[in-house]
């Protein structure tokens, strides 16, 4: 009979936890070990044994929600409003889980892909490219939140993306908000969450996102050069993915 590490569950005792892969990183972060789902998996302290990752792109079929202990859903460099088949797939299998209350993190395109789900707006950001270390104001909501409650008021969170979500969901509490985003964060039901920062990248990692916008960047007057300059560490983010572990863990027992 297989045992517990660290005090996690292993896949064999328990429902495992789920990671949609939905993209793969850029390749200059080639050097970087890992990719989405590890730095994910890494920063909600599961071991690899623990956790089962599906690509969301290449899957036959999705598990029964029923099956799962909780479901986290990585960034990726498609577009919601692509529309593509799998990720319809992934929006119907998303809204079943929430039906039955399964636990559901969705970071950047996730973030995006959930509140798709749920009848919520995406389209580009108007007000252009959000990429680097970036301020994130919580909302007051925050505060008694089951997962955002563990975050301060301000933190530096790492962002990198074009699309955002431009409306939430009917009935959707609004969580985090930063200068060029009015939402960083949101809560649907008791949970489930979407998180529009990467809490799983670090400092290392987002230069790389910034290298990749130049040109883009470029054509909104915004320097290349500052933004990498202003890249920080983020710790305080990363608390995010702790506590949804532990909210995971606590619901599968």
């Amino acid at each position: 009979m297989a045992g517990v590490e660290g005090g996690i569950p292993r896949m064999s005792d328990r429902k495992p936890l789920v990671i949609l892969k939905t993209g793969r990183k850029i390749p200059s972060l080639a050097s970087i070990h890992g990719d989405y789902e590890d730095w994910i998996a890494v920063g909600m302290g599961w071991p690899a044994d623990a956790v089962r990752v599906l690509d969301a792109g290449g899957a036959r079929a999705l598990p029964h929600p029923g099956s799962v202990a909780g479901i986290a859903i990585t960034g990726s460099g498609s577009m919601v409003t692509e529309r593509a088949d799998w990720m319809l797939r992934a929006a119907d299998w998303l809204a079943e889980a929430l039906n039955r209350e399964v636990p559901v993190l969705g970071i950047c395109f996730g973030h995006q892909l959930l509140a798709h789900a749920l009848g919520g707006e995406v389209d580009y950001n108007p007000r252009g490219v959000e990429v680097g270390t970036v301020e994130v104001t919580m909302a007051e909501a925050a505060a008694d939140d089951p997962l955002f409650s563990v975050l301060p008021t301000r933190l530096w969170a790492q962002l990198s993306h074009r699309q955002s979500v431009r409306a939430l969901p009917t009935g959707a509490t609004l969580l985090g908000t930063s200068e060029m985003e009015p939402h960083q964060g949101f809560a649907y039901g008791p949970r489930a969450w979407g998180v529009q920062f990467h809490p799983e990248f670090d400092e290392r990692i987002i230069p790389h996102f910034v290298e990749y916008y130049r040109e883009i960047l470029g054509e909104q007057s915004r320097s290349v050069d500052a933004l990498k300059a202003a890249v920080r560490p983020a710790p305080e983010s990363r608390l995010l993915l702790r506590r949804f572990a532990e909210i995971v863990r606590d619901g599968s027992r």
